[in-house]
């Protein structure tokens, strides 16, 4: 008589891995829409009513969204003596550039347009004529509370000012865009994340990071205290991280020995992301980009991600003696930005209708790899419809 065969059972299937959920969320379209949105208040310079209208706009928005507990930070901006609402840039070593990255290829000029007849657009250079004046200055925020441990946050950021008599799309309306779509995609009812994540929209990056230095300078000693004492809030959970994200789009390689620029993306494209190898908290920061690298090749559908230590001129300055902080770009910000890789970097050109889908389409990638990470980190998951259903 044969051998009675025991019948095979089927391996029990992984649970989806809800990240690709909400990786798949993001959306090219939604994203150009954003930063569209963006453009409508030209380059947004603070201190003017652009910028202003521009903020009540963003905080609107991010309300739609879910994340409604937004708030705005207050602070003075006085420019010293001599500057205006733009950037100097100084003189620049010929061979280190800023945050200590070793200048190569071609080397073209670096500088702010503060000439409004360059915007050949009249419509456009209309709008960006209203002058910077010093004073008072807001930013606004909103918060996605931790479920576990709200009183631990990781602060996912972009700046929202720019210069340069154009739309500042790219510098910094991709940050911008790519921090709003993140707010909307971790605000869906159906998302849980055990650690809290705070989406900050930064003023006066371009004069200096003076929005971020603010936010520091009030809250860096608020962090981790529950207010009220035993409500379980925390109005500035303790900081575990700081990712900004800052001009996401042009990678189009280094300018040729006539100085002229490719019209199309280089093939090595790719998503930077940098710590600085100067900072008290370097070895930590190091270790957070590692992580970002590697959500990249997890989630990211087009563009590898590369690390550099040089991060240098945005606004995880101010955090990265206090927390471990990175900063995603499109470009290494000293040997590749400093060296006139982006023409567009505070110009007129910098324009929603100078770039192309494939531009765009790495802006998002840089967002796929930022959500893919900071979902890892705060523990985040998707919750069952009967589930949601019952805590709306």
């Amino acid at each position: 008589m044969a051998a009675q065969q025991t019948p095979a059972v089927d391996a029990p299937k992984a649970p989806p891995d809800p990240i690709v959920t909400m990786v798949g969320r993001l959306d090219l379209e939604k994203y150009k829409a954003t930063i569209k949105g963006l453009t409508q208040f030209g380059d947004r310079r603070q201190g003017t009513d652009r910028n202003r209208a521009a903020i009540d706009w963003i905080e609107a928005q991010l309300k739609s969204y879910g994340c409604t507990n937004t708030e705005r930070i207050h602070y003075d901006y006085q420019p010293p003596e001599g500057r205006g609402g733009g950037r100097g840039r100084g003189n620049q070593d010929p061979v280190i550039g800023p945050g200590g990255a070793r200048r190569r290829g071609v080397r073209m000029p670096e500088g702010v347009n503060n000439d409004p007849l360059k915007q050949p657009d009249e419509k456009l250079r209309e709008l960006n004529s209203q002058p910077s004046t010093p004073g008072a200055r807001e930013e606004v925020f909103c918060t996605k509370i931790g479920t576990a441990h709200p009183e631990e946050m990781y602060i996912v950021a972009g700046h929202m000012d720019g210069i340069g008599y154009g739309e500042a799309a790219n510098d910094d309306g991709s940050g911008t865009a790519l921090v709003m779509e993140l707010a909307r995609i971790f605000s869906s009812p159906d998302v849980q994340t055990e650690r809290s994540i705070r989406f900050a929209l930064w003023n006066n990056e371009e004069t200096g990071t003076n929005g971020a230095r603010a936010y520091v300078a009030q809250r860096k000693d608020l962090q981790g205290i529950e207010s009220p004492a035993g409500s379980g809030k925390y109005p500035e959970p303790k900081w575990l991280g700081m990712i900004q994200h800052d001009m996401m789009m042009f990678d189009h390689g280094m300018p040729r020995k006539d100085g002229s620029m490719s019209p199309v993306q280089r093939p090595e494209a790719d998503v930077n992301i940098e710590y600085q190898v100067t900072s008290k908290l370097a070895d930590a920061a190091m270790l957070l980009a590692h992580k970002f690298q590697f959500a990249n090749e997890k989630y990211a559908t087009d563009y590898p991600a590369s690390i550099g230590p040089h991060m240098s001129n945005t606004d995880s300055g101010p955090f990265m003696d206090l927390t471990p902080a990175i900063s995603l770009r499109e470009l290494e910000r000293g040997s590749q930005i400093g060296n006139g890789w982006d023409p567009n970097h505070h110009q007129p050109t910098d324009v929603y209708a100078h770039y192309s889908d494939d531009d765009f389409r790495l802006g998002l990638n840089a967002a796929q790899t930022t959500l893919g990470a900071v979902a890892q980190l705060t523990g985040a998951k998707m919750m069952a419809p009967a589930v949601v259903g019952r805590n709306q």
